[in-house]
């Protein structure tokens, strides 16, 4: 790392809020009211005690690798101290603070500057936040979602919108009042992200294809979920039922939550877990097989008038390789972590086929997905279906890609 550090100890629960931390008992010389301590790296992570690190040239950052330990409303964390030397010099998750609701970029040069500055840094695997909800989402609407869990109805793991058909799946309730609601307010959740993201990232919009919305209010921390479906263990995404073809996945979230962020957890990028992993997880055997188009069981459900996956190449792997992080032990315990919290009603976006993820707490945030074929990107070289073309020595997918 750049910047010297000192190691401390740490006897307390992280706080909640805004604070940095309750409990620490620091060297002398070293107390709360210098403006250098806002600057922590607090390292993991045990209940009780664990390390703690002043970095004085670093960003503002709080662990959380017990599910006992709240987390501090912070910037980024950084990664573990036995990998520290491994942490980017640009932290994964960047502030858009320049972005106005109603004024946009504030004028069409500078709209395009910027917008294809947000395409490359997505493709460059970032994470665009803001700091609020930078489109229209009425009060009234949040409350209403936020009061179906709270008081108790029955509820889908996640409630999904299809803008295409403008189909509802799941609900919150049998009042068909309700139903009716839910199916409004999500509509409109979907018509404003799509507004926002037109004018945010320009150079994609003439051309993705509008994916799913959805809403997710249950809380994350604890969920008995099987392996392969647990969101707290680090993944990148893959469609089962929706292959791309090599189209990239970007998504983007709203936590609307009043109290609590949603804390997510990341590590290297999407190139460096190829290098290591994409072999082992069978990349070269499915290059070799292809896709599933002509596969047995694709024909005789075409056959018989059943749609069946189109998967390619490509799609095959992103699934294997799905689930291979996700069974992989070694690497969930040992790859360096950063934690990043997203506070109560903020709003990021990033490609989540890349950007290995977990969500390890958080509770009411919406998402909508959009599918951006490789052709509309700007950085196309560092999607993850040329990295493993690369790597496999062919094409993974159709000339679509």
């Amino acid at each position: 790392m750049a910047a010297s550090a000192v190691p401390l100890k740490l006897s307390a629960r992280f706080s909640n809020g805004f604070d940095v931390c309750t409990g620490c008992t620091l060297p002398e010389g070293d107390r709360t009211d210098k403006p250098n301590l806002r600057r922590l790296s607090l390292f993991p992570a045990f209940f009780g005690q664990c390390d703690l690190t002043f970095c004085p040239e670093g960003w503002i950052f709080a662990s959380l690798c017990s599910p006992n330990l709240s987390m501090a409303a912070m910037t980024n964390t950084a990664v573990s101290d036995t990998n520290a030397d491994r942490a980017s010099s640009v932290p994964p998750r960047l502030p858009i603070t320049d972005y106005d609701a109603q004024q946009g970029w504030g004028g069409a040069a500078r709209g395009a500057e910027r917008s294809r500055w947000c395409c490359e840094q997505l493709e460059a695997g970032r994470i665009l936040s803001f700091d609020s909800l930078p489109f229209d989402f009425p009060q009234a609407d949040r409350d209403f979602l936020l009061q179906q869990r709270q008081n108790g109805s029955r509820i889908h793991k996640n409630i999904s919108y299809r803008p295409g058909q403008d189909v509802l799946r799941g609900s919150v309730t049998d009042s068909p009042e309700d139903v009716r609601r839910l199916h409004d307010i999500l509509r409109h959740f979907s018509r404003e992200i799509t507004r926002l993201l037109t004018r945010v990232l320009a150079p994609y919009a003439p051309h993705w294809s509008l994916d799913y919305a959805s809403y997710r209010p249950e809380e994350e921390q604890g969920r008995g979920l099987p392996l392969h479906k647990r969101n707290d263990l680090l993944h990148v995404d893959a469609f089962p039922s929706r292959p791309t073809q090599g189209g990239r996945i970007l998504r983007c979230f709203i936590n609307i939550n009043l109290e609590r962020s949603r804390n997510w957890l990341t590590t290297d990028g999407f190139a460096q877990l190829a290098e290591k992993y994409a072999r082992p997880a069978g990349l070269e055997e499915i290059a070799r097989q292809g896709g599933s188009a002509g596969s047995f069981v694709n024909l005789l459900k075409r056959a018989v008038g059943l749609q069946s996956a189109n998967r390619s190449a490509y799609d095959k792997f992103m699934l294997r390789f799905h689930d291979y992080l996700k069974e992989n032990s070694d690497f969930q315990r040992d790859c360096p972590k950063i934690h990043i919290p997203f506070p109560p009603m903020s709003t990021w976006m990033c490609y989540t086929d890349s950007v290995p993820h977990a969500v390890l707490s958080g509770q009411y945030a919406l998402e909508q997905t959009f599918i951006i074929p490789v052709r509309a990107l700007v950085t196309p070289e560092k999607s993850p279906i040329r990295i493993l073309e690369k790597m496999a020595g062919r094409p993974l997918a159709g000339r679509a890609a």
